[in-house]
Protein backbone atom coordinates (compact mmCIF):
# COMPACT_ATOMS: atom_id res chain seq x y z
CA UNK A 1 0.00 0.00 0.00
CA UNK A 2 2.70 2.29 1.22
CA UNK A 3 4.71 1.67 -2.37
CA UNK A 4 1.40 2.45 -3.74
CA UNK A 5 1.15 5.68 -2.78
CA UNK A 6 4.67 6.53 -3.72
CA UNK A 7 3.99 6.01 -7.03
CA UNK A 8 0.90 8.14 -7.06
CA UNK A 9 3.15 10.97 -5.51
CA UNK A 10 5.57 10.16 -7.80
CA UNK A 11 3.41 10.33 -10.71
CA UNK A 12 1.09 12.99 -10.24
CA UNK A 13 3.03 15.77 -11.87
CA UNK A 14 3.68 13.81 -14.76
CA UNK A 15 -0.10 13.10 -14.76
CA UNK A 16 -1.35 16.87 -14.87
CA UNK A 17 1.49 17.73 -16.63
CA UNK A 18 -0.16 15.99 -19.94
CA UNK A 19 -3.27 18.37 -19.81
CA UNK A 20 -0.64 21.29 -19.54
CA UNK A 21 0.14 22.64 -22.55
CA UNK A 22 -1.18 26.17 -24.64
CA UNK A 23 -4.48 25.25 -25.98
CA UNK A 24 -5.09 26.06 -29.94
CA UNK A 25 -8.07 27.30 -31.80
CA UNK A 26 -7.04 24.80 -34.57
CA UNK A 27 -6.57 21.13 -32.89
CA UNK A 28 -9.30 19.57 -30.31
CA UNK A 29 -7.49 16.88 -29.56
CA UNK A 30 -4.26 14.26 -30.85
CA UNK A 31 -5.28 10.53 -31.46
CA UNK A 32 -2.25 8.22 -32.32
CA UNK A 33 -2.57 4.87 -33.67
CA UNK A 34 -0.19 2.70 -35.36
CA UNK A 35 3.17 0.75 -34.05
CA UNK A 36 5.93 1.86 -31.67
CA UNK A 37 7.06 4.98 -32.60
CA UNK A 38 3.65 6.44 -31.39
CA UNK A 39 3.12 3.83 -28.65
CA UNK A 40 3.05 5.27 -24.83
CA UNK A 41 2.27 2.37 -22.87
CA UNK A 42 -0.28 0.20 -24.56
CA UNK A 43 2.33 -2.66 -24.63
CA UNK A 44 2.92 -2.89 -20.94
CA UNK A 45 -0.58 -5.06 -19.70
CA UNK A 46 -0.29 -7.47 -23.64
CA UNK A 47 1.55 -10.62 -23.27
CA UNK A 48 4.21 -9.66 -25.80
CA UNK A 49 8.27 -9.50 -25.16
CA UNK A 50 7.69 -6.06 -27.24
CA UNK A 51 7.70 -3.34 -23.91
CA UNK A 52 9.20 -0.01 -22.84
CA UNK A 53 8.34 0.11 -19.31
CA UNK A 54 11.70 -1.04 -17.58
CA UNK A 55 15.34 0.60 -17.72
CA UNK A 56 17.21 1.83 -19.33
CA UNK A 57 13.71 3.18 -20.93
CA UNK A 58 12.17 6.64 -19.64
CA UNK A 59 15.85 7.64 -18.54
CA UNK A 60 15.17 11.30 -19.89
CA UNK A 61 11.70 11.20 -18.82
CA UNK A 62 10.04 12.95 -16.16
CA UNK A 63 11.31 11.30 -12.76
CA UNK A 64 12.76 8.82 -14.45
CA UNK A 65 10.11 6.21 -15.00
CA UNK A 66 9.67 4.01 -17.22
CA UNK A 67 6.24 4.27 -19.08
CA UNK A 68 6.23 1.84 -22.15
CA UNK A 69 7.47 4.46 -24.13
CA UNK A 70 10.20 3.18 -26.35
CA UNK A 71 12.83 5.69 -26.25
CA UNK A 72 14.94 7.85 -23.06
CA UNK A 73 12.02 10.10 -23.12
CA UNK A 74 9.08 11.50 -24.52
CA UNK A 75 7.88 10.20 -28.54
CA UNK A 76 7.11 11.56 -30.86
CA UNK A 77 3.51 11.35 -29.98
CA UNK A 78 4.19 13.55 -27.42
CA UNK A 79 6.28 16.12 -28.90
CA UNK A 80 3.87 16.31 -31.86
CA UNK A 81 0.89 17.02 -29.52
CA UNK A 82 3.07 19.89 -27.82
CA UNK A 83 3.87 21.04 -31.16
CA UNK A 84 0.29 21.44 -32.24
CA UNK A 85 -0.36 23.39 -29.09
CA UNK A 86 -2.76 20.50 -27.76
CA UNK A 87 -1.15 19.37 -24.24
CA UNK A 88 2.84 17.83 -23.28
CA UNK A 89 1.80 14.03 -22.93
CA UNK A 90 -0.59 11.61 -24.71
CA UNK A 91 -1.43 9.38 -22.65
CA UNK A 92 -1.74 5.52 -23.10
CA UNK A 93 -5.31 4.45 -23.87
CA UNK A 94 -4.74 0.87 -21.96
CA UNK A 95 -3.53 2.62 -19.52
CA UNK A 96 -4.40 1.32 -15.85
CA UNK A 97 -2.62 3.06 -13.29
CA UNK A 98 -3.48 6.03 -13.14
CA UNK A 99 -6.51 6.05 -14.61
CA UNK A 100 -6.91 9.00 -17.36
CA UNK A 101 -8.69 12.08 -16.64
CA UNK A 102 -11.85 13.23 -18.14
CA UNK A 103 -10.06 16.31 -19.78
CA UNK A 104 -6.99 14.22 -20.99
CA UNK A 105 -9.86 11.81 -22.64
CA UNK A 106 -11.13 15.46 -24.69
CA UNK A 107 -7.76 16.27 -25.78
CA UNK A 108 -6.82 12.92 -27.22
CA UNK A 109 -5.05 9.43 -25.89
CA UNK A 110 -2.77 6.62 -27.84
CA UNK A 111 -3.95 3.49 -28.95
CA UNK A 112 -0.66 2.84 -31.17
CA UNK A 113 0.62 -0.70 -29.83
CA UNK A 114 5.11 -1.35 -30.25
CA UNK A 115 5.16 -4.56 -33.14
CA UNK A 116 1.75 -3.28 -34.95
CA UNK A 117 1.68 -3.68 -38.52
CA UNK A 118 -0.60 -2.75 -40.89
CA UNK A 119 -0.37 -6.18 -42.00
CA UNK A 120 -2.77 -8.31 -39.21
CA UNK A 121 -0.30 -10.85 -39.80
CA UNK A 122 2.91 -8.78 -38.21
CA UNK A 123 0.52 -7.99 -35.55
CA UNK A 124 -0.25 -11.37 -34.57
CA UNK A 125 3.09 -12.58 -34.88
CA UNK A 126 4.45 -9.81 -32.50
CA UNK A 127 1.38 -10.78 -29.95
CA UNK A 128 0.44 -6.84 -30.50
CA UNK A 129 -2.41 -4.77 -30.84
CA UNK A 130 -3.27 -5.18 -34.68
CA UNK A 131 -5.06 -2.01 -36.14
CA UNK A 132 -8.29 -3.50 -35.77
CA UNK A 133 -7.59 -3.97 -31.80
CA UNK A 134 -6.69 -0.27 -32.63
CA UNK A 135 -10.04 0.33 -34.23
CA UNK A 136 -12.33 -1.34 -31.43
CA UNK A 137 -10.02 0.24 -28.53
CA UNK A 138 -11.19 3.50 -30.38
CA UNK A 139 -14.58 2.71 -30.25
CA UNK A 140 -14.44 2.17 -26.52
CA UNK A 141 -13.25 5.60 -26.21
CA UNK A 142 -16.01 7.20 -28.16
CA UNK A 143 -18.24 5.34 -25.05
CA UNK A 144 -15.95 6.94 -22.77
CA UNK A 145 -16.20 9.89 -24.10
CA UNK A 146 -19.74 10.31 -24.32
CA UNK A 147 -19.64 9.64 -20.32
CA UNK A 148 -17.81 12.45 -19.96
CA UNK A 149 -19.62 15.09 -21.73
CA UNK A 150 -23.50 14.48 -23.02
CA UNK A 151 -23.05 16.80 -25.67
CA UNK A 152 -23.40 15.06 -29.22
CA UNK A 153 -22.51 18.65 -30.89
CA UNK A 154 -19.18 18.73 -28.83
CA UNK A 155 -18.40 15.23 -28.98
CA UNK A 156 -18.29 15.37 -33.02
CA UNK A 157 -16.40 18.66 -32.94
CA UNK A 158 -13.98 16.97 -30.68
CA UNK A 159 -12.96 14.37 -32.84
CA UNK A 160 -13.48 16.13 -36.32
CA UNK A 161 -10.87 18.70 -35.43
CA UNK A 162 -8.65 16.45 -34.01
CA UNK A 163 -5.50 15.28 -35.39
CA UNK A 164 -5.28 11.41 -36.17
CA UNK A 165 -1.15 10.54 -36.48
CA UNK A 166 -0.83 7.10 -37.68
CA UNK A 167 2.59 5.47 -38.06
CA UNK A 168 2.36 2.18 -39.97
CA UNK A 169 4.54 -0.13 -42.05
CA UNK A 170 7.95 0.06 -40.23
CA UNK A 171 7.18 -3.47 -38.71
CA UNK A 172 5.92 -4.99 -42.01
CA UNK A 173 9.35 -4.15 -43.82
CA UNK A 174 11.48 -4.42 -40.83
CA UNK A 175 9.91 -7.94 -40.52
CA UNK A 176 9.67 -8.49 -44.20
CA UNK A 177 10.46 -11.92 -44.43
CA UNK A 178 7.83 -13.35 -41.66
CA UNK A 179 4.20 -11.46 -43.29
CA UNK A 180 5.41 -11.42 -46.87
CA UNK A 181 7.81 -14.50 -47.72
CA UNK A 182 5.12 -16.23 -46.17
CA UNK A 183 2.51 -15.49 -48.02
CA UNK A 184 4.92 -15.17 -51.67
CA UNK A 185 4.36 -11.86 -52.44
CA UNK A 186 7.15 -9.68 -54.48
CA UNK A 187 7.77 -6.41 -52.89
CA UNK A 188 5.76 -4.34 -55.02
CA UNK A 189 2.62 -6.36 -54.60
CA UNK A 190 3.54 -6.47 -50.48
CA UNK A 191 3.95 -2.76 -50.40
CA UNK A 192 0.51 -1.75 -53.00
CA UNK A 193 -1.28 -4.60 -49.84
CA UNK A 194 -0.25 -2.27 -47.63
CA UNK A 195 -1.52 0.87 -49.14
CA UNK A 196 -4.46 -0.72 -49.34
CA UNK A 197 -4.77 -2.23 -45.98
CA UNK A 198 -3.95 1.48 -44.82
CA UNK A 199 -6.93 3.12 -46.78
CA UNK A 200 -9.27 0.50 -45.07
CA UNK A 201 -7.49 1.25 -41.89
CA UNK A 202 -7.82 5.19 -42.90
CA UNK A 203 -11.67 4.71 -44.05
CA UNK A 204 -12.81 3.05 -40.86
CA UNK A 205 -11.49 5.95 -38.85
CA UNK A 206 -13.38 8.17 -41.59
CA UNK A 207 -16.62 6.42 -40.50
CA UNK A 208 -15.75 7.46 -36.65
CA UNK A 209 -15.89 10.65 -37.43
CA UNK A 210 -12.05 11.45 -37.82
CA UNK A 211 -11.09 14.20 -40.65
CA UNK A 212 -8.14 15.56 -40.23
CA UNK A 213 -5.51 12.99 -40.67
CA UNK A 214 -1.19 13.18 -40.42
CA UNK A 215 -0.19 9.46 -41.73
CA UNK A 216 3.63 9.20 -41.47
CA UNK A 217 5.74 7.20 -43.94
CA UNK A 218 8.09 4.56 -42.90
CA UNK A 219 11.42 5.53 -41.56
CA UNK A 220 14.63 4.28 -43.57
CA UNK A 221 14.27 0.80 -42.19
CA UNK A 222 17.52 -0.25 -43.24
CA UNK A 223 19.48 2.31 -41.35
CA UNK A 224 18.07 1.41 -37.93
CA UNK A 225 21.00 -0.12 -35.60
CA UNK A 226 19.38 -3.75 -35.90
CA UNK A 227 19.45 -3.95 -39.38
CA UNK A 228 22.92 -2.33 -39.72
CA UNK A 229 23.99 -4.78 -37.49
CA UNK A 230 22.14 -7.99 -39.39
CA UNK A 231 23.69 -6.45 -42.55
CA UNK A 232 27.05 -6.43 -41.93
CA UNK A 233 27.81 -5.53 -38.05
CA UNK A 234 27.55 -2.08 -36.44
CA UNK A 235 29.63 0.40 -38.78
CA UNK A 236 28.06 -1.55 -41.88
CA UNK A 237 26.09 0.98 -44.40
CA UNK A 238 22.57 0.84 -44.31
CA UNK A 239 20.60 -2.38 -45.75
CA UNK A 240 20.02 -1.06 -49.48
CA UNK A 241 17.28 -3.70 -49.69
CA UNK A 242 15.04 -2.29 -46.89
CA UNK A 243 15.40 1.33 -47.81
CA UNK A 244 14.14 0.43 -50.76
CA UNK A 245 11.52 -1.25 -49.71
CA UNK A 246 10.85 1.74 -47.25
CA UNK A 247 11.30 4.46 -50.37
CA UNK A 248 9.10 2.74 -52.51
CA UNK A 249 5.98 2.51 -49.99
CA UNK A 250 6.15 5.90 -48.95
CA UNK A 251 6.24 6.84 -52.90
CA UNK A 252 2.90 5.00 -53.09
CA UNK A 253 1.72 6.33 -49.53
CA UNK A 254 2.24 9.67 -50.92
CA UNK A 255 0.55 9.59 -53.71
CA UNK A 256 -2.50 7.80 -52.27
CA UNK A 257 -3.19 10.06 -49.77
CA UNK A 258 -3.07 12.99 -52.78
CA UNK A 259 -5.98 11.18 -54.45
CA UNK A 260 -7.55 10.18 -51.05
CA UNK A 261 -8.74 14.33 -50.95
CA UNK A 262 -10.94 14.18 -53.88
CA UNK A 263 -12.54 10.98 -53.10
CA UNK A 264 -16.14 10.97 -52.22
CA UNK A 265 -15.89 8.08 -49.64
CA UNK A 266 -13.18 10.54 -47.44
CA UNK A 267 -15.20 13.85 -48.17
CA UNK A 268 -14.27 16.85 -46.17
CA UNK A 269 -11.17 14.77 -44.72
CA UNK A 270 -7.51 16.43 -45.02
CA UNK A 271 -4.42 14.37 -45.29
CA UNK A 272 -0.66 15.17 -44.93
CA UNK A 273 1.88 12.84 -45.51
CA UNK A 274 4.34 13.24 -42.83
CA UNK A 275 7.90 12.76 -44.18
CA UNK A 276 9.87 10.54 -41.54
CA UNK A 277 11.94 9.14 -43.69
CA UNK A 278 13.72 12.17 -45.23
CA UNK A 279 13.79 13.92 -42.27
CA UNK A 280 15.41 10.94 -40.12
CA UNK A 281 17.72 10.45 -42.92
CA UNK A 282 18.96 13.97 -42.83
CA UNK A 283 20.35 13.25 -39.56
CA UNK A 284 21.89 9.68 -40.27
CA UNK A 285 23.93 11.62 -42.91
CA UNK A 286 24.79 15.18 -41.26
CA UNK A 287 25.00 14.40 -37.44
CA UNK A 288 27.32 16.62 -36.47
CA UNK A 289 25.02 19.49 -38.45
CA UNK A 290 21.74 18.56 -35.62
CA UNK A 291 24.89 18.23 -32.49
CA UNK A 292 24.97 14.24 -32.89
CA UNK A 293 27.79 12.49 -32.30
CA UNK A 294 26.43 8.91 -33.04
CA UNK A 295 24.28 7.73 -36.06
CA UNK A 296 24.80 4.50 -36.64
CA UNK A 297 25.39 2.39 -33.06
CA UNK A 298 22.28 2.91 -30.22
CA UNK A 299 22.29 3.98 -26.98
CA UNK A 300 21.48 1.09 -25.07
CA UNK A 301 19.58 -2.24 -25.24
CA UNK A 302 21.84 -3.82 -28.12
CA UNK A 303 24.99 -6.21 -27.88
CA UNK A 304 27.23 -3.51 -28.85
CA UNK A 305 25.51 -1.08 -26.36
CA UNK A 306 25.13 -3.24 -23.03
CA UNK A 307 25.88 -0.36 -21.13
CA UNK A 308 23.70 2.45 -21.58
CA UNK A 309 25.48 5.63 -23.13
CA UNK A 310 25.85 8.56 -20.84
CA UNK A 311 24.32 11.01 -23.24
CA UNK A 312 21.69 9.70 -25.28
CA UNK A 313 21.25 13.55 -27.10
CA UNK A 314 24.35 12.70 -28.95
CA UNK A 315 22.38 9.74 -30.17
CA UNK A 316 20.08 9.33 -33.67
CA UNK A 317 19.01 6.24 -32.32
CA UNK A 318 18.61 5.13 -28.10
CA UNK A 319 17.40 1.48 -28.87
CA UNK A 320 17.76 -0.70 -31.76
CA UNK A 321 15.21 0.63 -33.82
CA UNK A 322 13.85 3.84 -31.92
CA UNK A 323 14.97 7.61 -32.51
CA UNK A 324 16.45 9.47 -29.46
CA UNK A 325 14.21 11.73 -27.55
CA UNK A 326 16.49 14.67 -29.00
CA UNK A 327 16.45 13.10 -32.33
CA UNK A 328 12.27 13.78 -32.38
CA UNK A 329 12.54 16.95 -31.03
CA UNK A 330 14.51 17.95 -34.35
CA UNK A 331 12.71 16.04 -36.88
CA UNK A 332 9.23 17.22 -35.30
CA UNK A 333 10.01 21.32 -35.94
CA UNK A 334 9.72 20.74 -39.95
CA UNK A 335 7.01 17.90 -40.05
CA UNK A 336 4.95 19.70 -37.19
CA UNK A 337 4.68 23.11 -39.70
CA UNK A 338 3.75 21.05 -42.46
CA UNK A 339 0.86 19.61 -40.54
CA UNK A 340 -0.48 22.45 -39.11
CA UNK A 341 -0.55 24.25 -42.71
CA UNK A 342 -2.02 21.19 -44.00
CA UNK A 343 -4.82 20.05 -41.46
CA UNK A 344 -5.90 23.85 -39.88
Amino acid sequence: MFREIILVLALSPTYFLSSAAEQNTSFSALFAFGDSILDTGNNNCLLTLLKGNYWPYGWNFDFKIPTGRFGNGRVFTDIVAEGLGVKRLVPAYRRKFPRIKPDDLKTGVCFASGGSGIDDLTSRTLRVLSTGDQIADFKGYLKKLKNVTKDKKEIKEIISNAVFLISEGNNDIGYFAAPALVRLYSTDTYTSKMLGWTKTFLQDLYDLGARKFAVMGVMPVGCLPFHRMLFGGVFAWCNVFMNKISAEFNMKLQKGLQSYDVEDCFKGAKFVYVDIYGTLMDLINHPKAYGFTEEKRSCCCMPTSIITCPNPDQYVFYDFAHPSQKAYEVISKPLVYQMKKALA
